[in-house]
């Protein structure tokens, strides 16, 4: 019985990791709302190469892909996660603006590429290869170089 037992554990966690990574693609129209607005309005000249959908257990997220490598990360009520500008700058309107302050002050010829809002930091990537993070409360709490 014990043995059997363990079997049914072991079944149900391997599907429930198969099924918690649930990823597919979909249309721009499919995206929620704000991170269309937010890719008409900042990216509207680059042609998406893909959007997709992730489903976890507890939430849903989005990414689309540009064909230019530039990547948005979205959450599930789309808001952005995740501006990742390889061979361009993150718009400067979608930089909160203590950091963007605290860069120009800084490092006055760096450019942001990159920026991620997590749940309780932002980490953000210079085009001199350093690497800040912010809290939620806009200071700088580390470098990485």
């Amino acid at each position: 019985m014990k043995k059997l037992l363990i079997l049914f554990v072991a079944i149900f966690a391997l599907q429930t990791t198969v099924r918690a990574d649930d990823d597919r693609p979909i249309t721009v129209t499919q995206l929620p709302a704000k991170a269309q607005q937010l890719i008409k309005q900042y990216f509207a000249n680059e042609k998406i190469a893909l959007a997709k959908e992730d489903k976890d257990f507890f939430s849903t997220s989005y990414e689309v892909l540009f064909t230019n490598g530039n990547k948005l990360e979205f959450n599930g009520s789309g808001e952005w996660s995740e501006l990742d500008c390889k061979r361009t700058q993150v718009p400067a309107a979608l930089i909160p603006q203590q950091i963007a302050t605290y860069v120009k002050q800084n490092y006055p010829k760096a450019t942001i590429l990159k920026i991620e809002r997590g749940s309780s930091d932002y980490d953000v990537k210079l085009d001199n290869r350093l690497e800040l993070t912010f809290n939620k409360q806009f200071q700088l709490i580390d470098i990485d170089d």
